[in-house]
């Protein structure tokens, strides 16, 4: 038997993984509740998981929401799981935090030498940017991309690059948001699976 682990976005849980039951019949699916917000913690979560997992199951997917496959990104998965589904997974935090810190008018001068601030969407960190911008992402499992057209937290140009960098397909729903959610959204996210499970067999 083999088995799927999901691994929300930010405020998501676990639980959401009984969503995928369904879409994969054969498998054991669970997710996991990692308790860290800082990649280099959250990723050693998430490798704990899925070596666990290892010792159960022969082969492992993965499916992981948002920031969810930026944690997933720094977990050293390669050669442990045998394919990904990445859903508006954030590729590109540099990008995010520099348009965060542009928005709320904080220079990199600043953060640097307070180490975090405070802004209205949300803490910036000093730390986190340069672990993100020192430690560029290895990735090398097969990888399957769920974008929408209306995302705002990852652009399109970024998704294309992560994909054309990583190997990865591709595929855009032009009315989705970066919260997949709406019941036309849901549709088509289920439908993209199975299309995807539909071309490994």
């Amino acid at each position: 038997m083999d088995a799927v682990l999901y691994i929300h976005g930010k405020g998501g849980s676990a639980d959401e993984s009984r969503h995928y039951i369904p879409l994969f019949p054969d498998c054991f699916v669970t997710g996991l509740d990692y308790r860290s917000e800082l990649p280099w913690e959250a990723g050693t979560e998430i490798r704990a998981a899925v070596l666990d997992l290892s010792e159960r199951y022969e082969n492992l997917t993965l499916i992981a929401n948002s920031i969810g496959a930026f944690f997933s990104l720094y977990a050293d998965l390669d050669g442990l799981i045998r394919e990904a589904y990445f859903i508006s997974p954030i590729v590109d935090m540099e990008r995010l935090i520099a348009g965060m810190m542009a928005r709320a008018g904080v220079s990199e001068e600043e953060l640097c030498e307070k180490g975090t601030i405070r802004t209205p969407e949300g803490d910036l960190s000093w730390e986190y940017l340069s672990f993100v911008r020192s430690r560029p992402v290895h990735w090398h499992v097969p990888t399957r991309i769920l974008y929408g057209g209306l995302d705002v937290l990852t652009s399109r140009e970024s998704a294309e690059e992560f994909a054309e960098r990583h190997g990865a397909s591709l595929t855009v729903m032009e009315r989705g948001e970066h919260w997949f959610h709406t019941e036309e959204q849901m549709r088509f996210l289920d439908a993209w699976i199975r299309s995807c499970a539909a071309d490994r067999h």
